[in-house]
């Protein structure tokens, strides 16, 4: 199954393109698609829209893994990213591809196996996982990884029902 992993955002949205054959996982692709600052966010979201297009288009995923949005302390950035998530999906949507949505404490579960792991500790079982020589940079990008992953390792186990429901 070929996965693409998103990690949403608007400045940056990180991508990751991962292939999984019985939990072994073979890195495709992986990077970011960011956008100008200075740019209206109309604008931004149509580069998202055709970025993300254009991978895939390239990579032709059979399911997208999107990072659930999650918002702490920063809630004047929760506009612009739900925006972002909403173009996202609709790439996704207009390509027949699946979609599957994961907390961060459910990417975390699925990868280190512990709900409470820090970023360090994701990063650095992401880049075992996938038998990467050096862990992947930018972090949206492990991110969008280490989401593709959670995906490999629950989505066609009986933990998808409890990781996706919809």
């Amino acid at each position: 199954m070929r996965i693409l992993g998103i990690d949403p955002g608007y400045a940056i949205v990180g991508f990751g393109v991962v292939d999984c054959v019985t939990s072994r996982f073979s890195v495709i692709d992986y990077g970011v698609i960011t956008t100008p600052a200075k740019i209206p966010i109309e604008q931004r979201l149509e580069m998202i829209y055709d970025r993300l297009t254009e991978i895939v288009e390239k990579y032709k995923p059979q399911a997208m893994a999107v990072e659930e949005l999650f918002f702490n302390s920063n809630h004047t950035t929760a506009i612009p990213v739900a925006e972002a998530r909403g173009v996202i999906l609709l790439v996704a949507i207009k390509h027949g591809i699946e979609v599957f949505e994961y907390t961060p404490l459910q990417v975390k579960q699925a990868v280190v196996g512990y709900g409470c792991a820090e970023k360090k500790q994701v990063i650095m079982m992401t880049t075992a996982i996938l038998g990467l020589k050096v862990p992947p940079k930018p972090d949206d990008a492990a991110d969008a990884l280490a989401i593709a992953v959670c995906h490999g390792n629950t989505g066609t186990s009986a933990l998808r029902g409890y990781f996706n429901k919809r």
